[in-house]
This record gives structure tokens, C-alpha cells and sequence, in this order.
């Protein structure tokens, strides 16, 4: 039995010298959202991530076909917000759809005249429940600075566990649903009235579309630009830190 297990263990330890040491560096250089973690959640983030390729099915669209780094990003970017949580997270559905750059999605939306409205929205990414995961990719990083789709895109299958998103996702044990509400609601008026008076804002304007685009947006933020999140709405990152059960203002020594 101690064997065995002692088999499985190496075999899941070792499994991270199948990528090139070079590739783990080179993608992981690109990724300052990963800077918080320490040795052994690194390589545990790294463990993961291949779990994560062995159970999704990525799949190019407009011609372009995800290579072995965008992959493993991709794949790191999506596994950090549940690093503590587990993949369980992301089960039941399969696919992850990459563009080029962004992409078109046409729209249909009944009025409350009951009058059919067809457009076309440009999107960096979207997110459909118990379906796949549709994610830009840039080659160059300076084309989608201030943003993390794959993180965004991520929150939302988790907030999409709960039903439909609202910006509630299903809190852990411990977790207190009023607290949420409470630091959620707060930053989230406060927020739209920023927007609505054309303030300057560290947040992208997105998120005041709807709750659901503010705890996405806001998630995108714990993990990139954490310091600035906790000067502007020190409430929200502190449930988003229990969350995640991570803390990416406290830097790696």
C-alpha cells in the first residue's frame, strides 16, 4: 500500500519535468500575477495546470491554433484563482475556445416592447454556463495590458456555480454571506457613480455593467494590481482574500 502511494506521489511530483524547464520559465516570466506564490505553491500551481490540460479541450477559431506557451498561460492564469480550491471548481464542461485578438459576438436582445434587437459586440473573452470558455489571445502582452481575460473569464464559471451570476459565487464555511453583500454592494454603487461622474478609475469602467462584471473585474484585480484594489475598496479584497484563500499583497521573500 505505502508503495503505491509513494508511486503515485513521485509520479505527480516528477510529472512538472515533463514540460521543458525553459517553457516553465518563459511563461511564467510573462505572468506577474503569479508573484505572491511561494516555491511550493508554485509548483503545486504547476501540478495543477497539467491536470487542467489533460481535462480541457482547447480548440483555435479564425485560424489560429493555441501553441504549447499560450496553453500552459492559459492554463496557469485559469488554475490561480482556484489554486486553494481545487479543479472541482471547473468541472462539467470541457472546452476553451482561443481567438486571435478579440472577436465578434452577435447579439439578440428582446426589448420590454417586446421589439427584436440584432448588433454585433466586440469581446476579449465570454463565458457560457456548462459550456466552454471563449478567451483572446495576444502575443504581445502590451496589447491586453490592464487586463487579464483568462482570470475574468475564470471568476465567472465560478460566480456561474451558484446559478446565474450575480456577483455571489457560493462562499465557503466560515464565509459570511452578508459581509459579501455588504463590501460588494458598497464598492459596487460607489463604483457606478465614479463611472457615471467620468473619474479616472484603476477598475475598468466595464465592471459597472452589471454585479456580475464587478466581482470578474474585481478578481482581475486581487490578482493584478492587488495594492491598488485594497486602497480603493479595502472590504472587497478582504472577502475576495478569504475567497481565494490567497493574499497576493503580501510579497514573495
Amino acid at each position: 500500500m505505502f508503495a503505491a502511494l509513494f508511486a503515485r506521489f513521485f509520479q505527480r511530483t516528477d510529472r512538472t519535468a515533463s514540460v521543458a524547464a525553459s517553457l516553465w520559465q518563459a511563461v511564467e516570466a510573462s505572468l506577474p500575477c503569479l508573484a505572491h506564490l511561494n516555491p511550493e505553491e508554485r509548483q503545486a500551481l504547476r501540478e495543477m495546470a497539467l491536470d487542467f490540460l489533460d481535462h480541457k479541450v482547447f480548440s483555435g477559431a479564425a485560424d489560429f491554433e493555441p501553441d504549447n506557451f499560450a496553453r500552459l498561460s492559459i492554463a496557469l492564469q485559469a488554475c490561480l484563482p482556484v489554486l486553494k480550491l481545487g479543479l472541482e471548481a471547473y468541472a462539467g464542461w470541457r472546452g476553451i475556445i482561443v481567438y486571435p485578438g478579440d472577436f465578434i459576438i452577435p447579439r439578440r436582445e428582446v426589448d420590454e416592447n417586446g421589439l427584436l434587437h440584432e448588433y454585433e459586440e466586440d469581446a476579449l473573452g465570454e463565458s457560457w454556463d456548462g459550456g466552454p470558455v471563449v478567451l483572446s489571445w495576444f502575443d504581445d502582452p502590451a496589447d491586453y495590458a490592464g487586463a487579464n481575460v483568462v482570470i475574468h473569464e475564470f471568476a465567472h464559471k465560478l460566480d456561474m456555480l451558484a446559478g446565474e451570476p450575480d456577483g455571489m459565487p457560493p462562499l465557503h464555511a466560515g464565509m459570511n454571506v452578508e459581509a459579501w453583500r455588504e463590501a460588494f454592494d458598497a464598492a459596487y454603487e460607489d463604483f457606478c457613480q465614479r463611472v457615471d461622474a467620468e473619474e479616472n478609475t484603476e477598475l475598468d469602467p466595464y465592471a459597472a455593467e452589471h454585479p456580475a462584471e464587478f466581482f470578474a473585474v474585481a478578481s482581475e484585480a486581487f490578482f493584478t494590481a492587488p495594492d491598488e484594489l485594497f486602497r480603493d475598496y479595502p472590504a472587497v479584497y478582504r472577502q475576495l482574500a478569504a475567497f481565494y484563500r490567497q493574499d497576493p499583497r503580501k510579497a514573495t521573500p
